[in-house]
């Protein structure tokens, strides 16, 4: 065969190969995100807030539907109890019950933190950003616990309206993402959320205890862990409102 049929061959088997692993990353990030997610949700949850000095806890339930709707709510202690988080598409408002008013979220405070916590509002709502506003390289593959883990490099589009310089996502051959670190855009990691323990609720293998951990100060974290869960529940258009946000009623369980 001549040098340049041969030349032109790996060149085309090289791309061929570059555009498979390039769909798979994205395949696989899909994949994860629609599992966690599931088409609708209800949860109920502990919050713990950690520093090097305190600690508090809160409960909570969650509802989504779909990619674009998510209510958080709650349940205690008395002082936060009511504070609710609601977001709708690309739009987050929330309601304290201290000042019985509804506050709309600027896409400017999306990366602050939301309860007092090291999560953001952007973390909370559960959207696809991740899915439709990046690229997706496999780096590796991994193993734990006899499972195929695969390391993801995320790097958002140009336009995308995100803070972060790159992602980089674990995430195990069932679905489940071990661990999600952000970074800045100086490439500083700036995050991780890690799962700390996986069982099965609500009928599937789910990463039943998260935890949010800053690089620094060093010490500062915070944990979701679930206690309850329901996947694939009818959860009417109405409990994604602003009505339902201040005046909570017929929640589905």
């Amino acid at each position: 065969m001549p040098i340049l049929q041969v030349f032109l061959a790996l060149s085309t088997l090289l791309l061929a190969q570059n555009a498979f692993a390039a769909d798979s990353a994205a395949d696989i990030v899909r994949g994860a995100v629609n599992y966690w997610r599931d088409q609708s949700s209800h949860t109920v949850a502990e919050l713990i807030v950690h520093r090097p000095d305190w600690e508090r806890s809160m409960n909570m339930e969650g509802w989504t539907s779909g990619s674009k709707q998510t209510l958080v709510r709650f349940t205690a202690p008395p002082k936060d109890a009511g504070s609710a988080s609601l977001t709708v598409n690309d739009e987050m408002w929330s309601y304290s019950p201290k000042i019985n008013k509804v506050v709309k979220i600027p896409p400017s405070m999306k990366s602050s933190s939301w309860m007092g916590s090291d999560f953001s509002y952007q973390d909370l709502s559960k959207t696809d950003h991740i899915i439709d506003d990046y690229d997706h390289r496999l780096l590796r593959e991994e193993t734990s616990d006899g499972k195929k883990v695969y390391v993801i490099e995320s790097i958002p589009h140009d336009d995308a309206a995100v803070v972060w310089g790159k992602e980089l996502l674990k995430i195990r051959e069932d679905r489940i993402i071990l661990e999600h670190e952000f970074y800045d855009q100086s490439q500083k990691l700036i995050k991780r959320l890690s799962a700390k323990e996986i069982k099965e609720l609500g009928g599937k293998l789910y990463a039943t205890v998260v935890r949010m951990e800053k690089m620094e100060p060093v010490g500062d974290w915070t944990e979701v862990k679930h206690t309850a869960a329901s996947f694939g529940l009818t959860v009417p258009e109405s409990v994604f409102s602003l009505s339902n946000l201040s005046s909570p009623r017929n929640l589905p369980q």
